[in-house]
């Protein structure tokens, strides 16, 4: 049966049925479930092709036309779904909704999961180590709001603020994808160009009363003040369009997302994005070059991992809660052997956050709930351990811990140790769970057996020793006798065949019985998928607590990370003060002394600042003497005090910063059609705007990109300023 569309072309009903789907998800690439294979048609068929290195055909589409096709097997989805993704392309997958075999018109399909580069829960797709954030913007003249969500780990953090915050905490945050209004595309390509991969979507979305309504009814409350969001209407917008983008296909699905967080700018150190470039925390535009995170990174846990990027690029200003670090990682420090059976513990711990993000999802797989109950193990014995660790800040820590003891105890009850990653492999519940699904299991494994005593039984109840049971596709199983006994045979035996020298019956018994053994395999998947899903369901009410263990383990982690560093470096305890002095005795790069060759020692320095004797320090010297490196080693250094890590040096005080500015290295940006000079320049004049009497600045050259006079007057000028 075809039908005929507008322009006379007759079309199948697939394809009437794959434009239809197609039409709601025009800008993304639509993976189509046909019978084994996901196929892509037209336009999409070309791009796949290209991006998966797969044949590229044609098919007929009704009477004289023809559509470009491409697919994939069902089971390789997972292999090509990251490289589509990794080519920036938003994906929506479009499955069979329900069993081909139980309809005769054509089968139900629709969109079940559309993966974007800021949307995906995909382990292929995603680095343990980094968040996956979704950001959306909402412009409103001089405020920008902003939220970040990663639908892997059930982060939600909203801010707002003027242009250059923003920017900064796209520094920061590193999004994979960004959403914002139709209508700001134009602002949205001067700020920030091709930087971030990027998707416009409808103007509708971002009003402040859609807003609301979307994060009340998602998180169940009558006002968002319990957030502390309730005063940042731009923040609301920005949110609210976030989780429209991500609630597009799966609605019932994001109870993971359980609560939003502001961002509060007052708590944390000011670093610009050119300063977070300059001093290379997380990433390096050099080849080959090395990071701060690498040398500090010493985690054991994917949440840890993530946790530690951020708290490097958000350093604290609060005096007691820095000292709590540090009083943690000085124990970690004193006690080796606590500190190796945490760690120990720690290595066993899998990502608690994107494990239970799965369970909320929908998408955990049966091996993945027992990797979950052994995380929770580990916990137990961490919260255990810390309970007894004499200090103050880890025993609070583990105090909070929750050891989800009936969950953990329901799954080793009823899961099999060994599951499968798949339901449908069997095997996945344990004996003694369902009392129909180990007799179906007995009638699949003993079928044999079970038919055997059955003949040996009626054999001796009827002394008809000729007996046997047999099987055949049009009766089933029945009880074959020979013409020689066949006065013998009971009258409620039912006879249904027979042959030239002997009769066929069955009974009720054998009735019954091959009901059970033809659908036992059947109805044994029916069932463990059912089990499955019943304790999937009783995790969902665990998603709070093992959210806030994924937190409080990430911190044990970041602590300990924190010593171990402190430990293989040689770091020393800063002393942290109210005042404005900075005294590094013997300070140390913590980068340059990793990376020097075997047996050469890094020559430490000393720098002293105070607002009263010595509140510049001017650096003159030769090339590659190590000007720069004295500076950046301040910075890192100040930094590392606030994020509560030891520090490379002798000893040190650090008085509390509450920014950091640097301006290191020329970098022209030809493409906006400015000079190395005028880039300098703009950036110099934002530190200077933006500068507190706490302000740490590091200058390095200043004024090189014009003539000697000129630069040598700006400097002079700039130096006079900040005095």
């Amino acid at each position: 049966m075809k039908e005929e569309t507008k322009s006379g072309v007759v079309e199948t009903p697939l394809m009437k049925q794959y434009f239809s789907i197609k039409a709601k998800y025009p800008e993304a690439l639509l993976l189509f479930r046909v019978g084994d294979f996901y196929e892509t048609f037209g336009e999409d068929a070309i791009k796949a092709s290209a991006i998966l290195g797969i044949v590229l055909t044609r098919r007929a589409n009704g009477s004289a036309t023809y559509v470009e096709l491409a697919g994939f097997p069902h089971h390789s989805l997972d292999t090509y779904l990251p490289r589509l993704v990794r080519a920036g392309l938003r994906v929506a997958i479009c499955d069979q909704l329900e069993d081909p075999k139980l309809t005769k018109k054509i089968v139900k399909r629709g969109v079940t999961e559309l993966v974007s580069p800021g949307v995906s829960y995909n382990d292929k797709i995603l680095d343990h180590k980094k968040n996956n954030f979704l950001a959306s913007l909402h412009f409103n003249g001089r405020s920008i709001g902003i939220a970040f969500i990663d639908i892997s780990t059930g982060e939600f953090l909203v801010a707002q603020g003027n242009e250059s915050y923003i920017e900064k905490l796209l520094q920061n945050f590193n999004p994979n994808e960004i959403i914002y209004s139709k209508s700001f595309k134009k602002d949205f390509n001067e700020k920030y160009g091709t930087r971030f991969y990027n998707f416009t979507i409808d103007e509708w979305v971002f009003q402040e009363d859609y807003a609301n309504e979307t994060l009340l009814k998602h998180f169940g409350t009558v006002s968002l003040k319990g957030f502390g969001i309730h005063e940042m209407p731009d923040a609301i917008i920005a949110a609210g369009a976030a989780l429209y983008y991500v609630s597009d296909t799966r609605q019932e699905q994001l109870k993971h997302i359980s609560g939003i967080s502001r961002i509060e700018e007052d708590l944390y150190v000011w670093l610009d994005k050119f300063t977070i470039r300059n001093l290379e925390l997380i990433d390096s535009s050099h080849e080959n070059a090395v990071a701060l995170i690498d040398v500090i990174d010493h985690t054991l846990t994917p949440m840890g991992s993530r946790l530690l990027k951020r708290w490097l690029l958000l350093p604290l200003k609060d005096k007691i809660v820095i000292e709590e670090r540090q009083h943690a990682v000085g124990y970690f420090l004193d006690h080796p052997e606590f500190s190796g059976i945490t760690g120990n513990y720690l290595k066993q711990v899998g990502d608690l956050e994107r494990l239970i993000s799965k369970v909320a999802l929908g998408k955990i797989s049966p091996r993945e709930v027992q990797q979950l109950r052994r995380s929770l193990e580990m916990v137990s014995s961490i919260r255990e351990s810390c309970l007894n660790a004499d200090n103050t800040a880890i025993r609070m820590i583990a105090d909070q811990l929750n050891t989800c003891q009936l969950i953990k105890d329901r799954i080793e009850k009823e899961l099999h140790p060994e599951a499968p990653v798949m339901v449908n492999k069997g095997g996945v519940i344990n004996n003694g769970v369902s009392e129909e699904l180990d007799d179906l299991r007995n009638i699949s494994l003993n079928g044999k057996d079970y038919l055997l005593k059955l003949q040996q039984r009626e054999t001796e109840k009827t002394g008809i020793s000729s007996l046997k049971v047999g099987f055949n596709n049009v009766f089933g199983y029945f009880l074959e006798v020979t013409h020689t006994h066949k006065d013998k045979v009971p009258a409620e035996w039912t006879r249904k065949q027979t042959l030239t020298n002997a009769e066929r019956y069955i009974t009720e018994e054998l009735k019954i019985y091959e009901e059970k053994i033809l659908g036992a395999e059947e109805k044994i998947l029916s069932l463990e998928t059912r089990l499955f899903n019943e304790l999937v369901q009783a995790i969902l009410e665990y998603i709070q607590p093992i959210q806030l263990n994924a937190t409080l383990i990430a911190k044990i982690d970041c602590l300990l990370s924190f010593a171990d560093a402190a430990q293989k470096n040689n770091y020393v305890r800063p002393r942290i003060s109210e005042g404005k002095i900075i005294d590094i005795r013997s300070g140390r790069h913590p980068v340059i002394e990793k990376q020097l060759p075997q047996g050469e020692k890094f020559i430490s320095n000393d720098i002293y600042l105070d607002p009263d004797s010595q509140q510049i320090l001017m650096i003159t010297g030769p090339n590659m003497s190590g000007k720069s490196a004295i500076l950046r080693q301040t910075a890192l250094i100040t930094l590392l005090a606030q994020t509560g890590s030891f520090v490379p040096a002798v000893s040190a005080e650090i008085g509390i910063v509450d920014k950091i500015f640097t301006r290191v290295g020329a970098s022209d940006n030809i493409s906006s059609g400015e000079s190395t000079f005028m880039v300098e320049m703009n950036e110099t004049a934002s530190i200077l705007h933006n500068i507190s009497d706490r302000s740490l600045i590091l200058l390095d050259e200043i004024g090189r990109g014009t003539s000697t006079y000129d630069g040598i007057s700006i400097a002079w000028a700039i130096a006079e300023y900040l005095h």
